[in-house]
C-alpha cells in the first residue's frame, strides 16, 4: 500500500448504508491508501471526516446515495468545506466483472472522483425546497391512499347487494362518498349486506379524512412554492404542483445545474439521436428524473390545448411532416429551456415568457 503523505492531495469515496458508511481514500493517481467503516451517527460522521483528512489534503469526496442514505453525510462534509460529488452506484456489468463489496464500492467512488468521471454536485437539502420536497412526499402518499379508498368503494359496490348498487347508481364521487359515509350497517355483521355497509362507511370516512389532509398539505405548500419561485408561477401552464416538482428536481442549490442543457438532461427532455444512414431524427428520452419529465409534459399538454402561440407552432410543425410525438419532444425541450432560467434566478422578473414556439 502506498505510503500516506500528509500534504498530498487525496480523494475520498463513500459507500453508504443505513447503519454503516464505508469510506476509502486514493491518491491523485488512483492508488489505494486505505478504507474503513463508520457508524451513521454524528460521531461517526465526524470520525469519517477526520479519517479522510488524516491521509492528506482532501480534494473531493464522492458519496453514493446523496438523496437517501448519504444525505446527512453529504451535508456534514459540505459544512466542513469539503467538495462533495454525487457518485452513481456501479452498474451490474461492472459488479459482475470486479465483484461486490463495501470497500470495492468505496474505492470505485473515490476513483470516479479522482478521474473526473463523477462531477455532479448533489442537492444541498438544507433550505425551503427541502421543506417542499418533504410535504410533497406526504401529499403523494395521501393522494395514493385516497384514490385506493374510492376504488375499493366502487369495487365493493360492483359485487355488492343489488339494493346498494341501485342506491348509489348515477352518483358522482362527492355524492357517493356522502351516501356511503352515512350508511347504517347495524350490529349483525354475519349478514353480508351489513358487512358491506360497514366497510363502505369506513372507506368513505377514510376518503374524507384523506381529502382534508391533502387540502391541509396544499395550504402549507402554496406559500412555500410562491416564496421559493414567484416568477415560475407566471409561466404559462405552470401551477403549484408543477412548480413544486420542478423546484424539488432542481434542489435548494439549482446553480449546480451548469446550463439549461444540463437541466434538460436531468429532466429527460434532451433528445436522443436515432439517426441511421440517410435518416436524421431524434426520439424522446426515457431517462432522467421522470417526475420532472411528467411536470414538463403537463405544461406541454396544457399549452397544446389552451395556448394559442403553441397551437400555431404545432400546426406549423405538423405541416412540416413532424409527428405528434416529435412535436411534443420539441415542446418539452423548449419548456425546459424556459423554466431553467426561473429556477436558477427565482426572484428575477422580466425573463421571456414561453419560448416553446421558438424552434
Amino acid at each position: 500500500m502506498p505510503h500516506c503523505v500528509k500534504d498530498q492531495e487525496v480523494f475520498g469515496g463513500v459507500d453508504t448504508h443505513a447503519e454503516v458508511h464505508h469510506a476509502a481514500v486514493v491518491d491523485s493517481l488512483g492508488r489505494r491508501l486505505g478504507h474503513r467503516g463508520f457508524p451513521t451517527t454524528p460521531a461517526g460522521y465526524r470520525g469519517l471526516r477526520c479519517w479522510l483528512a488524516s491521509h492528506g489534503s482532501v480534494r473531493a469526496v464522492g458519496v453514493e446515495g446523496t438523496g437517501s442514505y448519504g444525505a446527512q453525510l453529504a451535508r456534514v462534509l459540505a459544512a466542513a468545506g469539503l467538495a462533495v460529488m454525487e457518485v452513481d452506484r456501479p452498474d451490474r456489468s461492472a459488479r459482475r466483472r470486479n465483484g461486490k463489496s463495501d470497500p470495492e464500492d468505496a474505492y470505485a467512488a473515490a476513483v470516479a472522483v479522482a478521474s473526473g468521471r463523477a462531477a455532479g454536485w448533489p442537492k444541498s437539502r438544507d433550505g425551503m425546497v427541502e421543506s417542499i420536497r418533504v410535504l410533497r412526499v406526504e401529499r403523494r402518499s395521501a393522494i395514493k391512499a385516497r384514490t385506493q379508498a374510492i376504488n375499493q368503494i366502487r369495487g365493493l359496490l360492483v359485487g355488492g347487494p343489488a339494493g346498494l348498487r341501485e342506491q348509489t347508481r348515477g352518483l358522482n364521487r362527492t355524492e357517493l362518498i356522502g351516501v356511503c359515509a352515512g350508511l347504517r350497517p347495524g350490529s349483525d355483521l354475519t349478514d353480508p349486506t351489513a358487512a358491506v355497509k360497514q366497510s363502505l362507511r369506513r372507506l368513505a370516512r377514510r376518503w374524507i379524512a384523506l381529502d382534508e389532509e391533502v387540502n391541509q398539505i396544499d395550504a402549507d405548500l402554496a406559500p412555500l412554492v410562491a416564496a421559493a419561485a414567484p416568477t415560475l408561477l407566471a409561466v404559462s401552464g405552470v401551477g403549484f404542483d408543477v412548480a413544486g416538482q420542478l423546484l424539488v428536481s432542481a434542489g435548494d442549490n439549482p446553480e449546480r445545474l451548469r446550463s439549461e442543457a444540463a437541466f434538460a438532461k436531468l429532466t429527460g427532455t434532451a433528445p436522443l439521436p436515432v439517426s441511421s444512414g440517410r435518416i436524421d431524427r431524434h426520439r424522446l428520452n426515457r431517462g432522467g428524473d421522470r417526475q420532472a419529465n411528467k411536470a414538463l409534459h403537463t405544461v406541454a399538454i396544457n399549452r397544446w390545448q389552451h395556448h394559442r402561440p403553441t397551437q400555431a407552432y404545432v400546426a406549423r410543425r405538423t405541416s412540416q411532416g413532424l409527428t405528434n410525438k416529435e412535436i411534443l419532444r420539441c415542446l418539452k425541450r423548449s419548456i425546459a429551456r424556459e423554466v431553467y432560467h426561473y429556477l436558477i434566478r427565482p426572484q428575477q422578473s422580466g425573463l421571456p415568457i414561453s419560448t416553446a414556439i421558438a424552434g
